[in-house]
């Protein structure tokens, strides 16, 4: 075959809204390194964080704040913009930090109401991911807003715990967050406050997330045939391969990974611990010391870095190795790195002891009412569950409030993973392949990392007391698109999701 130049690969692209559509199968053979992006040199860029967000207004029980979805243009790679698709003209977009705190005359936690405007120019819906909201305010994948409407999205902050919201519509997901839909939002209660971790500036969010650029910066989309997507530009809060500047003391990460697809292997390149202290829903019983962990997509880690150890000057790089069915780039090995520049005095500590009511997993098991089987698969050209694709007239499980389940999710193909997320419900492992889960993560998850030909159960208590229809998918946003994604409902009669629909602007002050 005959090589195509870089210039007749765009002429076959599509430009599409500020993203390029190319067949990167041709690519792949044209740069056996690389996908195409212009070069970036690691470590050149400084590290930064999103800002929070304050609200717009406050009340005795509900903090108001408003988003507006659009596109802007943004400095990503040295010397050339980029549109990205964005909430408040950033990507990620602005964190939002909350308190779990509870109103015994109200009978419930203080709430948010978070007013999202589209004027992106395509539909969206907005999910909370981790948070047990209302089937109406959970981001339902057909429960879109059109450009021109807005939606008030009413969030309990029941849970404390790295949350992250970003768009779920159908058969968009993957683009939409790929293009830059997506932020996080931290909500703390006073048990984990009280407790001697690193706090305020030195508790640190991460959004991890691969991307291709065009040459002239713009962002390239490609699922290769329905299949992934996966980019030779790693950045952390929308900055390549940035340089953190931290001083010689403990450091609390909230780490997400926002990829579209890839899984990470994550080390440091000083062979030292990751100090583990959180899961997707919150801190664990008890600190956890790795070497390295993987993490697929929409996971949650939160752990500890001592810097203590290193003398100034010392450099520390977050590298990430190879795992099964990920396209392998220049560059693609290394994440960030840290610089240790500065003494500071350090009074955090991290206790022995970090939650005592995660029940163990034994516990949960003899509570459990029944097990379910769900198969994720390719069949046809299609990704299903249990041979389905998505119908929001199907249900495939109908537990009751309370009742405690065991799922069994099973991926028996060597071609991809799965990261399965449930939304609504924290469950734990009970094993991965009749193994023990890994240290890391012993604790309350919402995504369940199934690896190739593996199968892993869970056990969750499906709480809700009101019931509805909640998503299950896989998070590989690509195979959710395509249509890996069913629901299921708890009790009967619960809130349509449908039932707060999207009003169109203009809309009224909060």
């Amino acid at each position: 075959m005959k090589r195509l130049t870089r210039r007749k690969l765009f002429q076959f692209g599509l430009a599409v809204g500020g993203s390029l559509l190319l067949p990167l199968s041709y690519q792949y053979r044209t740069y056996a390194k690389d996908a195409g992006s212009p070069k970036v040199i690691p470590f050149s860029l400084p590290f930064k964080i999103p800002p929070v967000l304050r609200p717009v207004r406050s009340d005795s029980t509900t903090d108001y704040y408003e988003i507006t979805m659009r596109r802007a243009s943004v400095d990503i790679l040295p010397g050339r913009k980029t549109e990205i698709w964005s909430y408040n003209g950033m990507s990620p977009g602005p964190t939002i930090r909350q308190r779990k705190v509870w109103y015994p005359e109200t009978q419930q936690f203080r709430r948010s109401v978070v007013r999202f405007i589209n004027s992106v120019g395509v539909p969206t819906t907005v999910h909370l991911h981790g948070m047990a909201s209302l089937p109406q305010y959970d981001g339902y994948a057909e429960d879109m807003s059109a450009p021109g409407f807005y939606k008030d999205y009413i969030y309990p902050n029941n849970r404390a715990a790295t949350l992250w919201y970003h768009d779920h519509a159908l058969h968009n997901t993957a683009r939409n967050v790929y293009m830059g839909l997506a932020g996080m939002y931290i909500v703390e209660d006073d048990e984990e406050l009280n407790l001697p971790l690193p706090k305020g500036q030195y508790d640190v969010p991460l959004m991890l997330a691969d991307k291709i650029f065009a040459r002239d910066g713009r962002q390239v989309f490609d699922d290769q045939g329905e299949k992934h997507v996966m980019g030779d530009v790693i950045t952390i809060n929308g900055v390549p391969w940035p340089r953190m500047e931290v001083a010689n003391r403990k450091y609390r990460f909230r780490l997400l990974n926002a990829s579209i697809s890839r899984s990470y292997l994550l080390k440091l390149s000083t062979a030292d611990d990751f100090i583990f202290i959180g899961t997707d829903a919150g801190l664990m019983s008890q600190p956890a010391r790795v070497k390295e962990f993987r993490i697929g997509p929409a996971e949650r880690y939160e752990f500890i870095l001592d810097f203590s150890r290193y003398p100034i000057g010392t450099q520390v790089i977050l590298q990430n190795g190879k795992l099964p069915n990920n396209d392998e780039f220049d560059n693609t090995d290394k994440v960030m790195l840290f610089e240790v520049t500065r003494s500071e005095t350090d009074n955090s500590s991290i206790p022995n002891v970090l939650r005592n009511n995660i029940p163990p997993v034994s516990e949960m098991m003899s509570q459990a009412v029944r097990t379910r089987d769900f198969r994720y698969e390719r069949s046809n050209g299609l990704w299903v569950i249990n041979g389905k694709t998505w119908d929001k007239n199907r249900v495939d499980a109908n537990p009751a409030p309370g009742d405690v389940e065991i799922w069994r999710i099973y991926n028996n193909a060597g071609g991809w993973h799965h990261p399965i997320h449930v939304h609504l419900v924290d469950a734990q492992i009970i094993d991965r392949n009749s193994q023990q889960p890994f240290a890391y993560e012993r604790g309350w998850k919402d995504v369940f990392y199934v690896g190739e030909n593996e199968s892993v159960q869970i056990v969750g208590k499906f709480s809700s007391t009101t019931g509805g229809k909640y998503m299950s998918h896989c998070h590989n946003t690509v195979h959710e698109d395509h249509d890996m994604m069913n629901q299921f409902e708890v009790g009967i009669g619960g809130p349509s999701p449908f039932s707060d629909p999207p009003k169109p602007l203009p809309a009224p002050p909060l």
